[in-house]
């Protein structure tokens, strides 16, 4: 961990440097505000070229729900891992429950997803987490869910 302050955003070379996912599983592009560990909003943006879309669904390409609440998550590490100085890319975060998730519509290539976290219980050192997630496209709700998570903080 750091002294120095917390990044407030977070660019796609930090996210790198905080999270340990890689193409084709690194599901968020930027987180454009953190809150310390309380808040965040998450970008991402839709791609034909995922490669989920091959067969999800040919000729009608949908992101999956999976993917949705994985980009959900992924935020929230990094919210978490930037608050708390985590940039040594060794931070793992395993979904432990995901509760109330539902879909309210398609994402499709070409949307750019929005993702609002909120931390619900969790602590600097604490290991379980609890987030509140919000997906929206164009300010439409595609998807939302509650999960708590394990954070395998280095050194734990």
């Amino acid at each position: 961990m750091t002294d120095s302050p917390a990044p407030t955003e977070a660019d796609i070379h930090l996210i790198q440097a905080i999270l340990p996912h890689r193409y084709p599983f690194l599901l968020v592009d930027r987180v454009v505000q953190i809150d310390g560990i309380k808040t965040a909003r998450g970008i991402k943006n839709v791609s034909m070229n995922e490669p989920h879309f091959q067969g999800h669904f040919p000729g009608n390409p949908v992101m999956p729900g999976v993917t949705i609440v994985e980009a959900m998550a992924q935020t929230a590490a990094v919210m978490v891992g930037t608050s708390l100085g985590l940039t040594e890319g060794n931070l793992r975060v395993y979904f432990m429950g995901i509760d109330g998730c539902k879909f309210r519509r398609k994402v499709v290539p070409g949307d750019q997803l929005l993702l609002d976290l909120e931390t619900t219980r969790g602590r600097p050192g604490g290991k379980v987490w609890k987030f509140a997630g919000r997906a929206t496209v164009d300010g439409e709700l595609a998807a939302e869910a509650e999960f708590t998570a394990m954070m395998e903080l280095p050194g734990t």
